[in-house]
């Protein structure tokens, strides 16, 4: 027993602390995150096999329309998140830009000291892949003002999901240097319009969320139903799942309810975009 107490004590005292596991786990993210990608590619075919083995090739077909909307549904919310992520990232650069420009500060040291903190908040908070849009701009920009070319073109040869909004801001960036207006001025317009684009989606979104959560319910009511005739006797996975007729109105039934999800999801993506 003191043997075994002896042998914990030693690894509490070397066991690594979190800035080691942070170290570590950068150091071998990309691996990481290149095996989790291999692995879900194979990850819809692992599924599919047991519907093929339990409803033939009907039961397969409906498993991978299922899958392919779940793996749509969920790419599209990765990419909405994601989104709204460079969005608040690019909102807090550009607040770091025009405080610095309004103390005096050359539009390339505004800029650089934006990417810096930018940067820096997105490694500590874990969300460089994010918000990392916003500090690669602002540090081209500033590269760019610094050497004598206009900082509106990182702003608009930057490719991301917020490219609308990027070039919003080199619009405004161009009429500053064509006009000779302020650029904290024009830039704080910007900035301005760009939080009321955030909560506006903010508030639609929750407005959706009732009209999204009914879609939902409403493609699974089939389901429901099908369980309460399991309950009931009636066997109707043994009829689903025997081929022919019933092999066809599960595919029938599957593609359907999946066309619903994803025609409720078009129709609210309309709305909020």
């Amino acid at each position: 027993m003191s043997a075994a107490l002896l042998c914990v004590a030693a690894a509490l005292v070397v066991l690594p602390g979190s800035t080691t596991r942070r170290r570590f786990y950068r150091v071998h993210e990309s691996r990481r995150s290149q095996s989790l990608r291999l692995n879900r590619r194979f990850l819809p075919g692992l599924v599919c096999v047991p519907a093929f083995l339990a409803a033939g090739v009907c039961g397969a077909i409906a498993c991978a329309a299922l899958v392919a909307t779940v793996a749509v549904r969920m790419r599209k919310s990765r990419l909405d998140r994601e989104q709204q992520a460079q969005r608040r990232g690019l909102t807090d650069g550009l607040e770091i830009v025009i405080a610095e420009l309004r103390i005096g500060a050359h539009p390339a040291a505004a800029c650089d000291a934006a990417s810096a903190e930018c940067s820096r908040v997105s490694q500590c908070s874990g969300m460089s892949q994010c918000s990392g849009v916003a500090a690669t701009a602002l540090a081209v920009a500033s590269a760019r003002s610094r050497l004598g070319g206009s900082g509106a073109d990182a702003f608009r040869d930057a490719t991301s999901v917020i490219a609308p909004e990027l070039d919003r801001i080199a619009t405004a960036w161009d009429v500053a240097e064509r006009e000779g207006i302020a650029l904290a001025e024009l830039l704080d317009a910007a900035r301005v319009d760009l939080l009321g684009r955030l909560r506006f989606r903010s508030r639609t979104e929750s407005s959706l969320a009732g009209a999204r959560a009914t879609g939902t319910v409403l493609a699974g009511l089939p389901v429901l139903g099908i369980a309460l005739g399991q309950l009931m006797g009636a066997a109707p996975l043994h009829v689903l799942f025997g081929g022919g007729l019933g092999g066809v109105l599960l595919v029938l039934g599957t593609v359907l309810a999946c066309a619903g999800l994803l025609w409720t999801d078009a129709i609210t993506a309309r709305v909020t975009a």
